[in-house]
């Protein structure tokens, strides 16, 4: 039985962190992603699509985003299941019991709105561990295969959860996370084949038989892996997997030690050899010392490549770049009267070590380019 195992679509994100111009495509790249999951389903002859919880980014969607995730699921000629996680939690106020959803759902998509066992296919079927609140009080997972009984001979039978296991939530007093050690007694006794589960966006191996497929759109720079979906094929107990990569977006974090012009050179060749940029944002930590020629061709490298990029930011915390004037830089500009002055007192300035010398660093460089410097 091979099946796609996918979870944490987040439809309707926000993306607070990209500018309006690059939200609304960030928006539709995460639709695209799962788009992309119907092509994989066919191109390997899946049978059908699990989805690990959190779909939606909340309860609370304009119609026109779930309306647009209906068109996209149109696409699939399987079976696809969904699964409400911590996102989009199966309560009073659930997308999946308004009005909305229920007029639009294809027949092939399902919700998995309890624990007993869901006959996707014949010969094979899901015990989902589904959300009913955003704080449960107890293992979700566990409870579902609390009354479990052996897999039927011929049946291959998928755990399908959400939520932080036991080996990697550093909570150890969370009430809801997934005991790792009791799944595998279940996949042990032959209670199940395989466990697939969403929460953590990049793709992971807990155990051979307990995977997370990951978010199939990167959602946030410290994501290690995103952007996946898994293939599995349970054949005589046996568990295959192959990763397959679906995201269209990157967010990269950029490491560079600037001491000289060739080092910002180096940067700017660094920055446009990465493809893709409308779907990249970047995020840069910067290290070392430039001068204020230095710096100020940064400045024009970093301008320019902003107009590129989905985003491009300093990571400030992770940033230790200082700029120190250097006796040339102003020596061909001719500078005289107040431009002259300034520029000795912003150079005072510039030497110190609080707030305000970032300041003079910053007017030394617009000084520099506004005297023809650079040019």
């Amino acid at each position: 039985m091979r099946f796609i195992a996918t979870a944490d679509w987040q439809l309707g994100m926000t993306a607070h962190y990209l500018d309006d111009e690059a939200r609304p495509r960030f928006q539709q790249g995460r639709l695209d992603a799962v788009g992309r999951i119907a092509e994989v389903a066919k191109q390997y002859d899946a049978a059908f699509v699990i989805a690990c919880g959190d779909i939606f980014e909340s309860n609370q969607l304009d119609r026109a985003i779930v309306a647009r995730t209906f068109e996209i699921l149109r696409l699939f000629t399987v079976p696809v299941v969904l699964l409400p996680g911590n996102h989009d939690v199966l309560d009073a106020s659930s997308i999946y019991n308004s009005a909305v959803f229920a007029a639009r759902l294809p027949e092939h998509v399902h919700v998995l709105r309890d624990s007993t066992p869901f006959a996707v296919v014949p010969g094979a079927e899901i015990v989902g561990a589904p959300w009913f609140s955003k704080r449960p009080l107890l293992d979700l997972v566990a409870e579902a295969c609390a009354q479990l009984e052996p897999t039927p001979t011929g049946v291959v039978r998928i755990i399908a959860g959400h939520g932080a296991v036991s080996t990697l939530n550093p909570d150890r007093d969370a009430l809801a996370e997934i005991d790792v050690s009791a799944l595998r007694m279940v996949l042990d006794e032959a209670r199940a084949h395989v466990a697939v589960l969403g929460d953590r966006h990049s793709t992971y191996e807990v155990d051979s038989r307990i995977w997370y497929p990951g978010t199939p759109e990167v959602t946030n720079r410290r994501e290690d892996d995103p952007g996946n979906v898994l293939v599995i094929d349970v054949d005589d107990a046996e568990v295959k997997l192959e990763k397959v990569h679906v995201g269209g977006w990157a967010f990269i974090v950029v490491e560079e030690r600037l001491d000289c012009i060739e080092d910002v050179e180096l940067l700017e060749k660094r920055l446009q050899d990465l493809p893709d940029k409308n779907r990249t944002a970047v995020w840069l930590s910067l290290s070392g010392t430039l001068t204020t020629v230095a710096n100020a061709r940064l400045d024009s490298v970093l301008q320019e490549a902003s107009e590129l990029f989905a985003r491009l930011d300093h990571w400030r915390r992770h940033t230790d770049l200082a700029v120190i004037p250097d006796g040339h830089d102003f020596a061909d500009l001719g500078l005289g009267g107040f431009a002259e002055k300034a520029r000795d007192e912003l150079t005072v300035l510039a030497g110190g070590s609080d707030q305000s010398a970032q300041t003079a660093q910053d007017a030394l460089g617009l000084l520099y380019r506004y005297s023809g410097g650079g040019r």
